[in-house]
Order: C-alpha cells, then structure tokens, then sequence
C-alpha cells in the first residue's frame, strides 16, 4: 500500500506564525494541507535524497525486523542508517517501534507532495 503524504516548505517564522494561529483557534488547516514541513528545499533534498527514497522503498517491501536486519538488505553500516531513520522519524516519514530489544522501522509514505509557500 502507498501512502502519499504532503510536504509544506515554509520559512521557520511563517511555520511557527501557522503553528501558533492553529493552538490559538484562528487557523483550522485543511485536510489537503501539508502534515510535514521543512524550512528550505535544501533541507527537504537532504532528508529526501534519492538513496532515502531507495531507502523507504526497500523498508516497505522487505518489512525488515531491525536496523540490523535492513543494514544487511541495503550494505549500509548500522550506525548511518540508524541517524538517517532517526532523522526521517522525526519528520513523520519513518516510525520507529521498539519490539523485544529491536527497533523495527515502519515506512509512513513512499509518495510525496510538494507544496512550496
């Protein structure tokens, strides 16, 4: 299954002004609205860099039960792709669940939407 998720790129201000309207009650975001935002395209570009795309790609197909189990799919070290699934788990493309004493990573979205304010 692919689920595409609305990216926003924003200035941090204008994200924080947006945010704070929002608890305020002044701005109720719309459902098409963007649910991830990055301050520069330069930003986006890195956390969605062609390897991470590959990346998400290769987690939602094998379904991998740990870091350990994904760093054999993709020859990558354990330690790279543990800062780059934390980093995609922060901006919500990644969830991370801890089962027994593994981490098992759980693609959020493969398909993406750019939406430059």
């Amino acid at each position: 299954m692919t689920k595409r998720i609305n990216i926003g790129i924003m200035p941090e201000d204008k994200i924080r002004e947006r945010m704070l309207a929002i608890a305020r009650g002044e701005y109720k975001p719309k459902p098409s609205d963007p649910k991830i935002w990055f301050t520069s395209m330069r930003s986006l570009a890195e956390v969605l860099s062609d390897e991470n795309r590959a990346l998400l790609k290769i987690i939602q197909k094998s379904q991998p039960e740990s870091i350990s189990g994904l760093a054999e799919l993709t020859g990558r070290k354990q330690s790279n792709l543990s800062r780059t699934l934390k980093t995609m788990s922060q901006y919500g493309l990644v969830e991370m669940v801890r089962e027994n004493r593994q981490v098992k990573p759980i693609v959020k979205a493969t398909e993406f939407q750019i939406l430059a304010a």
